[in-house]
């Protein structure tokens, strides 16, 4: 596969690629080189504004909307189709401008094509329902589009954040603004792409990139939108509440988390550690629902540091495009946050078994894989996201005590438990206080389960066929159908 992209993108507004209105360009590096790798049109407010304005043009056809939601789905087949052609050159752009292996990038193609098959096929069933009011009455429900969705996504997997809401927008019959992350913009741009070859209606879909301060807050405070998704941190989520909160809109909110798994003693021990490398490594820490703590019974503690030491020792780090275990963070600003807090963590009284902090030598924007033992509940590193390869591990001495930690923080994401006892499982998972629960296994789930928070993780579900009820409002029509004259027409 040839690794070069295209040095120039344009956004995707009314069915068309198109510059931005002021010329500007925004500079796209490689995270592993920390060099220029492509530029994309900057987006600004006059962008916004005829973004909206084809999405609401668009939208006021009705041509989504009165199309039989069975050839909705058909066209989002068609969409799945293209983006699975064309996953070979996501995965580079995603390899290149995210840091991503070229296995997870394509992987991230294909989820995201099927993100498109799983909400086509839903088109069709979301009904609505017949309210009994007597024979004098036809009372019924319809779930209804919103409008225009302004939907804004992150830079840790923005193809597959982007992928899930489109998708569940156009099976609503919604239209979607999509500002993409300016840090990684690239991928999802193919679904701009995709939908465009599918022949989607203009202005169905219009994507554009820009920085968060013009071109996110002239979003998401137009006046032509009717409805808000947002994934990110929780201080920009909270600003765009504030906006929202002046128009009423409803809104959809994933603000990250801190997520623990419990060891439970009876837990196998290497199917735990397995689980919670993969759980805090992946896209080197990257993901809002890692696993960021494990909370392990204080006689286990010595057995399982070790055991993940080892296990860190093991990754090898280096560019994605390389297939390397740990890849890069994304931008030097990251990196520099995350070396503050292991720092911090260390002042605090925390031990760094293994790594610790940035790897200075090597071009880019690298962390070691971080194991902190000694870790206290009241800690920041235990407190606050990271979003890099650094897992806290806290002790507990009995259960009751598991919980509170893991539940002691104002996240609520994802929340996960180790043990080969199901009423153990069970026990836990009702007193967990968080969206989505794993069990020995995390990230156990996939496109068909429902994925949102609790607490300051936000609200709102994406995911599964919940995700779609986020994107309707139901409408009632109550008819009277006789004149009260007997019960029969005209009677």
């Amino acid at each position: 596969m040839s690794q070069e992209l295209k040095k120039y993108w344009k956004n995707y507004i009314g069915g068309n690629w198109v510059d931005g209105v002021n010329g500007d360009r925004i500079s796209i590096e490689n995270p592993a080189t920390g060099l220029q790798i492509a530029e994309i049109a900057r987006a600004t407010q006059e962008d916004i504004d005829l973004a909206v304005t084809a999405a609401r043009t668009c939208f006021n056809s009705r041509v989504l909307y009165n199309m039989r939601p069975t050839n909705r789905g058909a066209l989002m087949f068609e969409i799945a189709r293209h983006m699975t052609e064309m996953a070979d050159e996501i995965a580079l752009a995603e390899c290149l401008d995210n840091g991503k292996t070229l296995t997870g990038g394509k992987n991230e193609a294909l989820a995201a094509a099927r993100y498109f098959t799983y909400y086509g096929g839903l088109a069709d069933k979301l009904e609505g329902r017949m309210i009994p009011l007597g024979s004098d009455y036809l009372d019924y429900t319809i779930p209804s589009p919103f409008g225009v969705s302004a939907q804004i996504v992150p830079w840790n997997f923005p193809l597959q954040i982007a992928a899930r809401s489109v998708a569940c927008a156009l099976a609503t019959a919604n239209t979607v603004v999509l500002k993409s992350p300016e840090l990684s913009p690239l991928s999802t741009y193919f679904i701009a792409e995709a939908c465009h070859r599918a022949g989607v209606p203009a202005g169905a879909v219009n994507i554009v990139s820009g920085y968060g301060h013009d071109c996110g807050a002239s979003l998401v405070s137009h006046p032509d939108i009717d409805h808000i998704v947002f994934t990110g941190s929780l201080k920009t989520g909270q600003s765009i509440l504030h906006a929202a909160a002046e128009r009423v809109l409803p809104c959809i909110m994933e603000l990250g988390g801190k997520s623990a798994g419990i060891v439970f003693p009876d837990a196998n021990i290497d199917q735990a550690i397995n689980s919670t490398a993969s759980g805090i490594f992946t896209h080197a820490g990257q993901v809002c629902s890692a696993q960021s703590r494990l909370i392990v019974p204080a006689s286990l503690r010595d057995q399982i540091v070790e055991k993940l030491a080892q296990k860190a020792a093991g990754l090898t780090i280096g560019a994605g495009i390389d297939g390397h275990d740990i890849t890069p963070v994304i931008s030097g600003q990251q990196a520099e946050k995350i070396d503050a807090m292991c720092k911090e963590a260390i002042q605090d009284g925390a031990e760094a078994v293994t790594g610790g902090g940035r790897i200075e030598e090597m071009n880019g924007h690298f962390i070691k894989p971080t194991i902190f033992s000694n870790v206290t509940p009241s800690m920041t590193i235990a407190q606050e996201e990271v979003f890099g390869p650094v897992l806290s591990v806290l002790t507990y001495d009995d259960p009751e005590e598991a919980i509170a930690i893991a539940n002691g923080t104002d996240y609520g994401l994802c929340a996960g438990l180790y043990t080969k006892d199901l009423s153990t499982a069970h026990w836990a998972a009702d007193r967990l206080v968080a969206g989505q629960i794993f069990v020995n296994e995390w990230f156990a789930g996939g496109i068909e389960t429902p994925f949102g928070g609790t607490k300051r993780s936000g609200y709102g579900r994406e995911k599964g066929q919940e995700a779609l009820l986020n994107y309707v409002q139901t409408k009632n029509v109550g008819i009277r159908i006789t004149d009260g004259g007997g019960g029969r027409p005209g009677g």
